[in-house]
């Protein structure tokens, strides 16, 4: 990779980016990811309830919506079992149709309200990778998204042992990614906008430069210390708020960006420099350290920001999960 001073090649930002960071769209609008074609595509329960109300994806809703009868049939499930199954294969029919236009990963998110239960996550997350299955869709295609809580990164771990990648999203703190790390998950996924709204609120200020932002300097942490350890779990910085932090983490593995930060890298030319390698990553001064459980939950609570943006992004999904619901109860 070119070093930390070299610039990119003439063209586009969007294109320079993408010749050093594998590019990632952030929406389940299967239109929008048509138009920008990007390698591998994410959703999390927030932009499935803003798709599932699209006239255009009502045929998915529908769909889902009879396999769920269907199963209620077959197998004697009672109405919360028939929800939580109309749920999956709903998430599981976006990923479909978005595994036709990406070459790459589709991340697809377990329940969020069972981001503490480890066997019901890993049971979700099989029932996920086999509706993939009977449409076809191989599980190396798949990742699995996890809350990154303790129980999150167990059910990864045992993911794993069977063959399924995981993607371990709302993760905010070292602790959670060198316990990722040493739980040999495929993915993390930093939320580094979320981090800076945080210390916006903590500190009062109204701003941060690209080169202090929180966020941006917490996901370069991580990524020099994974290239210098030798981890091989991909860093993918996620949840951002404005163009100047997707381009402070050039080289990073790869960046799941939305619609909007998209049109924005692909409408300017100026040039944009690497700020992230492997190369550059030895120079890293972090100490390698492990982390079990009781550390994990320590480190967690000595970092107020993680804890507090873990349980709130928790929180969030969750309710964007109810209201997805509620919409399938009106249509069931």
């Amino acid at each position: 990779m070119a070093s930390a001073a070299k610039k990119q090649k003439t063209g586009t930002q969007l294109e320079q980016l993408s010749g050093v960071t594998t590019i990632v769209a952030d929406t389940g609008d299967v239109e929008q990811i048509q138009k920008y074609k990007p390698t591998d595509a994410t959703t999390n329960p927030s932009l499935i309830f803003k798709a599932a109300q699209m006239p255009s994806y009502k045929h998915l809703v529908e769909d889902a919506i009879s396999s769920g009868r269907a199963a209620a049939k077959a197998d004697g499930l009672d109405a919360d079992a028939q929800m939580a199954y109309t749920l999956d294969k709903l998430v599981v029919n976006f990923g479909v149709e978005i595994t036709k236009i990406v070459p790459g990963y589709v991340s697809t998110e377990v329940d969020a309200r069972l981001s503490y239960d480890v066997s019901e996550s890993v049971r979700r997350a099989k029932r996920i990778i086999g509706m993939y299955k009977e449409a076809g869709v191989s599980k190396d295609r798949v990742l699995i998204k996890l809350a990154t809580t303790w129980e999150g990164i167990q059910a990864a771990k045992l993911l794993k042992a069977e063959g399924i990648s995981s993607n371990m999203t709302l993760l905010f703190s070292f602790a959670q990614a060198v316990a990722a790390a040493e739980a040999g998950v495929r993915l993390i996924s930093p939320f580094v906008g979320r981090i800076l709204d945080w210390y916006k609120k903590d500190t009062g200020r109204s701003s941060y430069p690209a080169e202090e932002d929180p966020g941006v300097l917490s996901v370069r942490k991580i990524y020099n210390y994974y290239k210098k350890y030798g981890y091989d779990t991909i860093v993918m910085g996620a949840s951002f708020r404005s163009k100047e932090q997707i381009i402070a983490l050039t080289g990073c593995d790869r960046l799941t960006i939305g619609p909007k930060f998209l049109d924005q890298l692909g409408a300017s030319t100026d040039k944009i420099e690497v700020k992230l390698s492997k190369a550059g990553a030895q120079s890293c001064s972090a100490e390698k350290i492990s982390v079990d459980e009781k550390t994990f939950r320590w480190m967690m609570n000595q970092d107020p920001m993680a804890t507090e943006k873990l349980a709130e992004g928790i929180r969030k999904f969750a309710a964007d999960i109810v209201k997805l619901e509620d919409i399938l109860r009106t249509m069931m």
